[in-house]
């Protein structure tokens, strides 16, 4: 007993030292397709990353970039995705995604990705960050996620097996070294029933959207406040696992959502109450979004007009902040839908306002979709703006 208390203890000081010790790294999400379902080219990303990288005002140097797939929009499966030249020539860090949802295994996304390094060679491997693989998953297969019609996800046993899948076929390469994850949104995490998943990975990627909690009090006022009941909910139920944010932002345009209302002005609230007071330049930060893409979704997220460098208002932080400091909880918050309280929760479309890659080749389907190809932004179109912005991550294919 003592001595597997003494290794415990032991291996949650290390995991400790790695987390502190690991760069807070400042990124957008870009999915592989344009606002036209188009799919993107090298030029595309690199007039992103460009863009990223020389913003007016910004808190730091926006230099890297979660993709959602390993595999070029409308490609054969084994083609992998051009942002990978496109950071290369840039210098831009990159999250690798994986698409998990609606197959049987990752082994299209594995091929693309092997092929991008033989291609590529030490240039790729060596700015890669990290690799989540699946997104919103957990929420797609949730209660909410089906209450919310948000389509086909995986659960928890199928995501370690293929996290094993992934570190089993890069274990003798220098992606053996790189931290691997998953993305899903906050609920998800703090879900007991998807332990198996915080167990296997090294990150936890986290998907929160106060914009989305509707019956929360989900007024731009209290944003920071409801962002921080659910990042320290996590933060508790991860234990010593590292907490990357890797969505989160606020839509200067599109549907009020209960107190929600999206403007330029509470998009700028919400950059520096959320990400200048609490994530920039503290924890691994991925904002939603850079650029929209997906022609569906009436909330707009970008906070640039054309890839513009002089952003639709300043990032400029600043020194004092109106968002009180919340304590940290000792235990784990549960959702709303699991403990009948008034927890924040993914009920009205939390769980994300992004977009996705694809799993089979094309790179540019929703997240409700078994095969992005052939229903890019079909599902936001048939449903209700109820049903279908809900998980606006999940439904946005190419959102990005």
């Amino acid at each position: 007993m003592r001595a597997t208390s003494s290794f415990a203890a032991a291996a949650a000081v290390l995991a400790a030292g790695a987390s502190a010790a690991s760069p807070n790294y400042l990124g957008f999400n870009s999915g592989a397709t344009l606002a036209d379902r188009s799919a993107k080219f090298k030029k595309d990303w690199v007039q992103e990353f460009t863009t990223a990288q020389n913003l007016e005002n910004a808190p730091g140097k926006f230099n890297a970039v979660r993709l959602y797939t390993n595999i070029q929009a409308y490609s054969e499966t084994s083609e992998p995705i051009e942002a990978f030249e496109a950071a290369i020539e840039t210098d831009t860090k990159i999250l690798l995604g994986v698409w998990a949802s609606g197959v049987k295994n990752i082994d299209a996304e594995l091929i693309a990705l092997e092929n991008g390094i033989k291609k590529h060679g030490s240039k790729l491997t060596d700015l890669v960050i990290g690799i989540s693989i699946g997104s919103e998953d957990l929420y797609r297969v949730s209660e909410t996620g089906i209450k919310n019609k948000a389509g086909t996800g995986t659960g928890p046993n199928e995501l370690v097996s293929f996290i094993n899948d992934f570190r089993t076929k890069f274990a003798n390469t220098p992606l053996a070294k790189v931290p691997v994850g998953h993305v899903d949104t906050w609920d998800a995490w703090v879900n007991g029933s998807n332990k198996a998943v915080v167990d296997a990975v090294d990150f936890v990627g986290v998907d929160e959207y106060p914009y989305y909690e509707n019956g929360k009090g989900n007024d731009i006022k209290n944003s920071g406040q409801l962002f921080d009941r659910a990042f320290n909910a996590v933060k508790a139920a991860i234990g010593d696992k590292e907490l990357w944010m890797t969505e989160t932002g606020w839509p200067y345009i599109g549907e009020t959502w209960d107190q929600a209302v999206p403007s330029v002005e509470n998009a700028q609230y919400f950059w520096q109450e959320v990400g200048c007071r609490k994530l920039f330049n503290k924890v691994p930060t991925f904002w939603y979004n850079l650029r929209d893409s997906n022609p569906d979704n009436t909330m707009k997220f970008a906070i640039t007009k054309n890839l513009n460098t002089k952003p639709l208002f300043d990032l400029t932080c600043p020194t004092t902040f109106q968002t009180p400091e919340a304590a940290e909880s000792s235990g784990v918050e549960k959702p709303a839908s699991e403990t009948g309280t008034s927890a924040p929760t993914a009920t009205g479309g939390a769980g994300s306002g992004s977009g996705s890659g694809s799993g089979a080749g094309a790179g540019t389907g929703t997240g409700s979709a078994t095969n992005p190809t052939e229903t890019s932004g079909a599902s936001f179109k048939t449903l209700s703006l109820a049903a279908a912005a809900l998980p606006a991550v999940a439904y946005i294919a190419a959102m990005l």
